[in-house]
């Protein structure tokens, strides 16, 4: 029996080396305007810009398939760094800026189905079936694809307050003076 196990951690720690040693040598490098353009993107992995996450949504930006006003959570702001980065001038006067939001349950109109909380993406959504469901606002990204699917319209959108746990010092040189 010390036998068995004597070689079978043996075999672990050789083929442990033997993929280590691999993976450094046989590494591919990334895009490295790709992992610029992701750390630019919001990070809420919605799906709001058709893409499955915001990876795959600066992996098209890169090559220069999709357009700089992809990212509705993003907004302008998010619109402006992407086309300054990639050079590319944007379209924006289509685009409307709302600010952030999140996603607020009107209690006497829920009827507790569950589609609000199955198209969640952060769980931000409390309730069981057939009961009343409430969001946890600080979860919530304000995707709003729990309103589109919500069949009583219980659900609305609000403006994040802007408080003292909620408020942050503009960055410097983000305002130009005139």
């Amino acid at each position: 029996m010390l036998i068995a196990v004597g070689s079978l951690v043996a075999m672990g720690a050789t083929l442990g080396t033997v993929l280590g040693i691999a993976s450094r040598y046989l590494a591919v490098e990334g895009n490295p305007l790709e992992a610029e353009l992701l750390a630019l993107l919001p990070g809420a992995q919605c799906g709001q810009c058709g893409f499955v996450g915001c990876g795959q949504a600066a992996a098209a930006l890169a090559r220069g398939e999709a357009p700089v006003t992809l990212c509705p959570p993003g907004g302008k702001a998010v619109a402006e760094k992407l086309s300054k980065k990639l050079g590319v001038k944007a379209d924006l006067s289509e685009h409307e800026d709302k600010g952030p939001q999140f996603a607020f349950v009107q209690e006497d109109l829920c009827i507790g189905c569950l589609r609000c909380a199955n198209e969640c993406s952060t769980d931000a959504f409390v309730g069981a079936p057939k009961q009343v469901h409430t969001v946890i606002r600080e979860n919530c990204h304000g995707c709003a694809k729990c309103f589109k699917v919500c069949p009583t319209e219980a659900i609305k959108m609000c403006a994040v307050p802007v408080t003292l746990g909620e408020w942050h010092w503009d960055k410097p040189g983000s305002h130009e003076l005139h």
